[in-house]
């Protein structure tokens, strides 16, 4: 799950991570109430999406009058912001934050991640923060340093005193800076979050190490622990099928292909996708409807994969253990149904109570092309929406 920037400032807040005054924005109204509390000479006005690039996007702006900072809220206020991260649709800029301007003498990076290859937290730096930080570790990779963080002892002073040397981080604020990544550390514990990314870190003409920009993302598995963070989702920024495959406990990712995918199993269900792609297609969703579910469930999931307009045909792609065939033949039937099925459907059921589960679907009146295998199918799906 993620947030938006005012909400992961104000978690940093609570951790004594140095962060710019500032206040979030619904109108062009509040921006103002907000900049004339700041009484800053300097205010930025920040887009709020969950997306980043968006500076180069045209989506912060720096404001030097109360004027301005209406205007700048009118412009951004209702418009789609298009970054490298949201791909070509966009997303709808509904509230911003109001910021206190800084005097930015230096930018840096800082990201705390979950390392997959080491199973391990790692805490990531470079000198060469800011808005092209992608092109860095692209290019020059060696610009960016590491520490993998002993989760017995965590992260140590040493460790983050060493990521500030390397960062070259001036001498007379590596202890700040050493703090800060403490800090943040602290946060990116407590809250059981995946990645924080700090872009960027700045140095001050006051001589203070700052958190500019804040990212958290954070593990939807523990997110039960935290109500207070649950509470901060924003739906507006989530695709609504998304959201509603959440409230079925359906594990839904919504892509741009054109053939939807029901399955059991992430595993079988990404081996579907590639299967697909092989043989010419393209996937519009992945959607794993889990081991224990219900006819109701594989029924919403049906009813959540059709609500896409861009779907033209559907895989349903079920190897039965602990999930029964006829389960799923049920649910497949109640959907098809209930939604009136336009589009072409591929079944391939293997399993437990296969045999009932294809007398099912075969008495059904539905039209229904059965599959005798992962590729068989992914070729008669092709082939029917090609």
């Amino acid at each position: 799950m993620n947030i938006h920037e005012y909400q992961a400032k104000e978690i940093l807040r609570k951790y004594g991570v140095a962060v710019p005054k500032g206040n979030v924005a619904f109108s062009p109204d509040e921006a103002v109430k907000v900049a004339k509390e700041l009484n800053a000479n300097v205010t930025v006005v920040k887009a709020q999406i969950h997306a980043g690039g968006r500076g180069k996007a045209g989506g912060v702006k720096i404001a030097k009058t109360l004027e301005e900072v209406r205007s700048y809220a009118k412009e951004l206020l209702g418009k789609i912001l298009v970054t490298h991260q949201t791909g070509p649709e966009g997303k709808e800029i509904k509230r911003l934050y109001i910021e206190q301007g800084s005097d930015i003498q230096k930018e840096y990076y800082l990201s705390l991640v979950v390392d997959r290859a080491t199973s391990r937290v790692t805490l990531m730096g470079s000198e060469e923060g800011g808005m092209d930080i992608e092109e860095v570790a692209e290019a020059t990779p060696e610009k960016i340093f590491k520490e993998v963080v002993d989760p017995v002892v965590g992260l140590t002073a040493f460790q983050a005193r060493r990521m500030a040397f390397n960062m070259n981080i001036p001498a007379k604020l590596v202890g700040s800076a050493t703090k800060l990544m403490l800090r943040l550390y602290d946060a990116f514990i407590d809250t059981d979050a995946s990645t924080v990314e700090v872009n960027p870190l700045a140095v001050t003409g006051d001589g203070e190490v700052i958190a500019l920009d804040a990212k958290f993302n954070f593990d939807a598995n523990a997110l039960y622990r935290h109500k207070n963070i649950l509470e901060l989702r924003d739906f507006n920024e989530e695709d609504p099928k998304e959201i509603e495959a959440s409230k079925h406990d359906l594990s839904y990712i919504s892509l741009d292909g054109s053939i939807g995918c029901m399955v059991n199993g992430a595993g079988l269900a990404m081996a579907t996708m590639d299967t697909i792609s092989y043989y010419g297609g393209s996937p519009a969703n992945f959607l794993d409807v889990g081991g224990g579910a219900t006819a109701e469930k594989v029924t919403e999931a049906f009813k959540i994969i059709l609500s896409d307009e861009n779907v033209k045909g559907i895989f349903v792609n079920i190897f039965g253990g602990i999930m029964k065939c006829d389960i799923i033949a049920d649910g497949v039937i109640t959907a098809a149904k209930e939604v009136g099925l336009e589009v072409p459907l591929v079944v391939r059921l293997e399993g437990t109570n296969v045999d009932i589960g294809k007398k099912m679907l075969n008495e059904s009146g539905l039209n229904i092309v059965a599959a005798d295998s992962m590729a068989d199918g992914a070729q008669k799906i092709v082939k029917l929406v090609g």
